[in-house]
């Protein structure tokens, strides 16, 4: 079992940033994939980025360019910084992580892009 808790969303206005965090409840190793989904209202869960090491990060489509994600496993933190934020991306953003073939979610927080 592996809980998760994200941190960092909010509300914030079109063109700003945001730097959302997430605590694995222990230790994982980096070969382990992490990442980010997020879940527009109406909408199915899609995917926003993930990363493991030794291979690239994945970003989806949407938000390509625009953020970045990264990882302390010394901590068992991922993070993803997201900039030029777009009403778009208003959401809730889970973070992912995928030990042994099982899938965790966290509970999710909410961002919010609004003038």
């Amino acid at each position: 079992q592996v809980q998760l808790l994200e941190s960092g969303g909010g509300l914030v206005q079109p063109g700003g940033s945001l730097r959302l965090s997430c605590q694995a409840s222990r230790t994982v190793f980096s070969s382990v994939p992490m990442g980010w989904y997020r879940q527009a209202p109406g909408k199915e869960r899609e995917l926003v980025a993930t990363i493991r090491s030794g291979r690239d990060p994945r970003y989806g489509d949407s938000v390509q360019g625009r953020v970045r994600i990264s990882r302390d496993n010394a901590k068992s933190m991922v993070y993803l910084q997201m900039n030029s934020l777009k009403p778009e991306d208003t959401a809730v953003y889970y973070c992912w992580i995928r030990v042994e073939s099982q899938d965790y979610w966290g509970q999710g927080t909410q961002v919010t892009v609004s003038s």
